[in-house]
């Protein structure tokens, strides 16, 4: 596997931050492969599985922390922003950070698929390239329209070397350094989005 390749990005680092600050409350902006991308708002299934993840995590591995919409400086020299539905990280690790943290002492980051029209390119395409570039050793996509899980991880030369995919309900053993096994059955009942209020 090779990253893909560059392209001219659409404005500087410090313009997107600049852009972002201004952004308005509920919209949430990423800049990952030069390009920024609205990340869209998040269905009550969508948190659910966060939720369920920090549960886990928390009880398999007491001294981490899956933080929530935590910004990462992603990609090579830090030129990507992106904030994962996740980031698993030592407890304390967003201390004293301001919006964007670098990604050394990640451990993992999780995405969860929003029913949107780019979720096939930013999260199964430009963020594995974007968080394997950073350094970060696991990747976990839960793939709601697949009904799947895919555990992407030893990173090398910008892209994951090693990706597995199963089905909602397998048993899910996520990588050293993570070293938690998940047991996928919830997922079913949460992959489809909730009524409309």
């Amino acid at each position: 596997m090779t990253p893909r390749t560059e392209h001219r990005p659409q404005m500087s680092v410090e313009e997107f931050e600049e852009l972002e600050r201004h952004a308005p409350e509920h919209v949430r902006l990423e800049f990952v492969h030069g390009r920024v991308q609205v990340k869209p708002v998040t269905d009550g299934n969508h948190d659910q599985i966060v939720a369920w993840l920090q549960r886990l995590c928390m009880q398999h591995r007491p001294e981490l922390w899956l933080y929530g919409d935590r910004g990462l400086s992603v990609e090579k020299y830090r030129k990507g922003r992106a904030r994962p539905d996740g980031v698993l990280a030592p407890f304390g690790f967003a201390k004293g950070h301001g919006d964007w943290s670098d990604a050394a002492g990640v451990l993992m980051v999780v995405e969860v698929t929003s029913h949107d029209s780019d979720t096939d390119r930013r999260d199964r395409i430009e963020k594995p390239d974007g968080y394997a570039a950073a350094g970060i050793p696991v990747y976990l996509l839960v793939d709601r329209d697949d009904r799947s899980v895919v555990v992407f991880d030893a990173p090398e030369g910008g892209c994951y070397r090693h990706q597995e995919k199963l089905p909602f309900g397998a048993t899910v053993a996520l990588p050293a350094p993570v070293d938690i096994t998940l047991d996928t059955a919830p997922l079913a009942e949460l992959a489809e989005c909730g009524p409309e209020t």
